[in-house]
């Protein structure tokens, strides 16, 4: 029997007894047998990947480092000196796949369903950051990958562990503000550049293995503008303003009136060239009604687009943030993550006194957002952004947006009607390609 499958019996064992169910953080860095804890691979590790590198170091032993950056890589290693190093998650996966337990993924978008699909393929538990895939096939792929192989997961959308994020879904969700009308959602992203043309190639740097950072990408040559950050605003790489941050500030209205599986979206842009996001977009979505709540329209700005401040009455628009308008009363849930003020108001808005609000606590200590997926691994309860029952999903309805900002390719685009349990638009062909992808030879979408 492998060193990792013995580990993983033991944690189960563990968890069985009630031994580490609810353990924080530091006790468990402080326990220093092996076989206690949890071994993780990571890929990335670099900018976001340092950080969940850092997290996940406490709750475990990090064996095995990835990243195609060999200076990234260098840094991380001097961190993590017993750890092993590979520049192609693909490779680290074949070569310690007997060693690890559990991998996080906190590369490019368009590389996240590559690394994970794979690690999960073989077992292990996988972290992953936002959002979860590229497209909206792989979404719904990494849902059902995870639930087939019984791995615990989570999506890093931070937030979902906020209490002030849990407080205003327990709000919405009692009717005390009565029944929901619409959603707005805005952010001050996007901080890089888009609406441009593709840069002029250059020689690619030493320690960058290109080959490997296009992943499963079509081939282009190295330029400036993509590698170590600005690739979010290319269609090839990242998702845009809307996909790095919906996750987080689209999350608490998603989870609390269920806006999965939208009827309908259709996008405003400032334009785009089919290779690089528009500076600006405004997307509109539809949600049929369900047995909680009646059919609502949820509102996206980014590239500094903003609803309209009579919405606001007498509150001010903050930086980034959502507003949910009620029959008796509206919520206002400020922040990237609705980690801050939440404010109900209106001319008749009944009182919430906030500090009564009952809620699901997350776990205590450190970083709760990893713990619960530590804890899961161990045998406790699912994380909550797991993949198969949340973040798949949330994942789903944040990508619909990029196909209609896909369509939007002038001011005012088409309505885009959608199919969910067929993943089919019905109205417009041509879109197959943006909700499944084709990798390059070398990458496993499909087995």
């Amino acid at each position: 029997m492998s060193q990792a499958l013995q580990r993983r019996d033991f944690l189960k064992t563990t968890a069985a007894l009630g031994i580490g169910y609810w353990i924080a953080p530091e006790i468990l860095a402080a326990d220093k047998s092996p076989s206690g804890r949890v071994a993780f691979g990571a890929i990335g590790v670099g900018g976001k990947g340092d950080c969940d590198t850092k997290m996940v170091s406490r709750l475990g032993n990090v064996v095995a480092l990835c990243d195609v950056d060999e200076k990234a890589l260098a840094a991380a290693s001097k961190k993590y000196k017993k750890a092993k190093t590979f520049t192609d998650f693909r490779k680290m996966l074949e070569t310690m796949g007997d060693s690890i337990d559990a991998v996080t993924v906190s590369t490019t978008d368009h590389t996240h369903a590559p690394a994970a699909l794979m690690a999960m393929r073989m077992g292990k538990h996988c972290f992953c950051q936002k959002p979860l895939t590229h497209t909206i096939y792989e979404a719904r792929l990494m849902g059902q990958v995870a639930r087939e192989k019984k791995v615990a997961t989570q999506m890093g959308n931070q937030g979902t562990a906020e209490k002030n994020l849990r407080k205003s879904v327990t709000v919405l969700q009692s009717g005390v503000l009565g029944a929901p009308k619409e959603v707005h959602v805005w952010t001050n992203r996007p901080v890089w550049p888009q609406g441009e043309s593709r840069p002029s190639s250059k020689p690619c740097p030493e320690s960058l293995h290109w080959n490997e950072w296009l992943g499963p990408a079509p081939l282009r040559p190295f330029a400036e503008g993509y590698h170590p950050f600005k690739w979010r605003g290319w269609w090839d790489f990242g998702c845009g303003a809307l996909g790095d941050m919906a996750c987080h500030t689209m999350n608490m209205p998603f989870w609390a009136l269920d806006l999965r599986n939208p009827v309908a979206v259709q996008a405003e842009t400032s334009g785009h060239n089919g290779d690089s996001f528009p500076k600006w977009s405004i997307i509109t979505y539809e949600f049929a009604a369900t047995d909680k709540r009646p059919a609502v329209k949820l509102f996206w700005y980014d590239g500094g687009k903003k609803p309209d401040q009579a919405l606001f009455l007498d509150q001010k628009v903050p930086e980034t943030g959502s507003i949910t308008l009620c029959e008796k009363g509206n919520l206002l849930s400020t922040g990237d993550y609705s980690e801050n003020k939440q404010i109900v108001f209106g001319e008749d808005a009944p009182e919430v006194d906030w500090k009564k609000v009952k809620y699901e606590k997350p776990p205590g200590g450190g970083e709760p957002h990893y713990v619960e997926w530590v804890r899961a691994i161990k045998g406790g309860p699912p994380a909550k952004s797991n993949f198969p029952d949340y973040a798949s999903a949330l994942t789903e309805t944040v990508l619909l947006g990029n196909l209609a900002v896909w369509v939007a390719a002038v001011g005012q685009g088409e309505k885009v009607l959608w199919d969910a349990e067929k993943m089919k638009v019905t109205n417009i062909e041509g879109l197959e390609s943006m909700i499944k992808p084709t990798y390059r030879d070398g990458y496993t979408l499909d087995v």
